[in-house]
């Protein structure tokens, strides 16, 4: 036979009379698991109610960054139009002043004309306006102009233009040309591959240009001399020196003295002799002797 259990009350009432209920045991089964399952109930609500909570946080957190990344994104794209409209300002800028002192206009700041700037054209602008400015300031736009190119040119022109060697080294007159002549010591003809500029023994010799010096040293038949390299194939050479100034590879600028007038070596009396050289060969300096340099060396423009 199955057994049964119950749960058993006994309770006295008024009379004093004892009472017992019984309840079978399965009933407290029922109780407690409907109890369980209120209280799961509970606990989904108040866990449903939690994760909806941080629903809507995470919600306006996400809500205040994309308002954020919109304000941040409409200052970018601000910015961005106001550095296109400095850009093209400084392009114009570099284009016009290059136009208004003969230069060829770069080809990249003319294309693309209206479609805004690349990175390229905005390096190219800079590059420009800042060899504008340095050969202002160094006085290459002077000496370029000076120079009297007729043909378009470019800053690459202007930069090799300037430093050549334009200034006189000494002030003196010229006794012998550059070419053919007679050799003063055994009457013949000969070469000359420089011009002589004569002037005052223990005059002071200048750097017509910016150079290091290649060689300052005795040299067979020019006595003392001094070689300085230009760059851009450029040399120049000064003979005669009765002393220096310089050191070979001393880097030097425009109107340093490297040197003084002298007669050493096959000389006749007291003389510069200066040569100029493209990639070593000699070539007639007359046409870059354009600017004279006064005793307290401030530059002039001569012949």
């Amino acid at each position: 036979m199955r057994k049964r259990f119950y749960i058993l009350f006994v309770a006295r009432d008024a009379e004093g009379q004892l009472h017992k209920v019984q309840i079978p045991v399965y009933y407290l089964y029922v109780l407690v698991i409907g109890a369980a399952i209120g209280l799961l109930s509970v606990t989904g609500i108040i866990g449903s109610y939690a994760s909806m909570l941080a629903k809507v946080s995470r919600f306006n957190q996400l809500k205040d960054e994309t308002a954020s990344l919109k304000a941040r994104y409409s200052k970018l794209e601000q910015s961005e139009r106001e550095k296109d409209l400095q850009v093209a300002s400084l392009g114009s800028l570099a284009s016009e002043v290059s136009a208004l002192y003969g230069l060829k206009p770069e080809p990249i700041l003319t294309s693309n004309a209206g479609e805004g700037f690349e990175a390229q054209q905005v390096g190219v602008s800079m590059d420009q306006l800042h060899a504008l400015r340095s050969s202002a300031l160094s006085g290459a736009t002077m000496i370029a102009i000076g120079m009297n190119m007729s043909h378009p040119v470019s800053m690459n022109d202007w930069i090799r233009a300037s430093a050549a060697p334009a200034l006189w080294p000494v002030m003196g007159r010229i006794t012998s040309s550059f070419g053919e002549r007679i050799d003063p010591f055994n009457g013949e003809g000969a070469f000359h591959r420089g011009v002589d500029i004569s002037c005052e023994y223990g005059e002071p010799v200048i750097a017509p240009a910016d150079a290091e010096v290649a060689f300052a040293d005795f040299m067979n038949g020019y006595g003392r001399a001094v070689i300085l390299e230009h760059g851009h194939g450029l040399s120049t050479l000064y003979g005669h020196l009765s002393s220096f100034a310089v050191i070979a590879g001393q880097q030097i600028h425009r109107g340093d003295i490297i040197g003084y007038i002298g007669d050493s070596g096959r000389s006749t009396g007291p003389h510069l002799h200066y040569e100029v050289r493209i990639n070593d060969v000699p070539v007639n300096p007359y046409k870059y002797l354009r600017i004279t340099v006064a005793r307290d060396f401030g530059i002039e423009h001569g012949s």
